[in-house]
């Protein structure tokens, strides 16, 4: 028996833009023909499943989950089953992309042991956006997720990437959770070389979409924007 297929699908990152805003139409033909999906949180995976008006009863829908508190091994393997036996799967994280700074790399790596066919499909990745966006070195660059939550070892990771980025050219990105973006933001401007180039990359694809690229030494000769719980991308450069 022939197994199934497993889609990577993009959703908005987002609640402020509507799907196919941001979602090109050929999505929604594979989301159309599928009955199962493994998401990262059920509550905004029906959601976005709900608002991209599919035309499927989503009740009636088989939503697993896949999370960070999933690990490895026969729950991974349980979600590929349905594949094995010839149905097809999406994948969705709860914002974006799935398989990039998201749980679903878990099950995708075992759809490659079991030779499943995974086909990414397009949308919004707030990494690459940001990267398109901020004027940095984009032929190479590295996404870190989050900093060090403890002050030493986020203020050692700050100088590590700043001199990543000086000696070898590399644009660093990371994030932080929403409601410490200010804190850190004036932590990097009172941390960070003069020279240094500081990417503030915020609510990307919402109304509200802010993106501005300035050495250390603009930043701290100017006022600082409001940053708290608003998502964003911080680069280095």
């Amino acid at each position: 028996m022939a197994t199934g297929t497993l889609y990577m699908i993009p959703c908005p990152i987002t609640d402020e833009t509507a799907p196919w805003e941001v979602l090109p139409e050929a999505n929604r033909r594979v989301m159309a023909e599928l009955d199962y999906f493994i998401v990262e949180n059920l509550r905004t995976a029906r959601r976005f499943l709900s608002r991209a008006a599919l035309g499927l009863q989503i009740d009636t829908l088989d939503l697993r989950e896949l999370n960070e508190h999933t690990t490895a091994g026969a729950a991974v393997e349980r979600l590929l089953e349905p594949l094995l036996a010839g149905r097809s799967a999406g994948v969705i994280s709860e914002a974006g992309v799935p398989g990039v700074a998201d749980p679903g790399a878990l099950v995708v790596e075992a759809a490659h042991r079991h030779d499943i066919r995974v086909v990414p499909l397009v949308g919004p990745s707030s990494i690459i956006l940001a990267m398109m966006a901020s004027g940095l070195n984009g032929q190479s660059f590295a996404f870190n997720g989050y900093l060090p939550v403890k002050g030493p070892e986020r203020l050692r990771a700050i100088r590590r990437y700043e001199r990543r980025a000086q000696t070898e050219g590399q644009t660093q990105l990371f994030i932080e959770a929403p409601y410490r973006n200010a804190k850190l933001f004036a932590e990097l401007v009172e941390q960070l070389q003069p020279d240094t180039r500081l990417l503030a990359a915020v609510d990307l694809t919402a109304p509200t979409e802010w993106i501005a690229l300035r050495t250390v030494a603009e930043w701290r000769r100017s006022e600082l924007p409001d940053l708290q719980r608003r998502p964003m991308i911080f680069g280095i450069g």
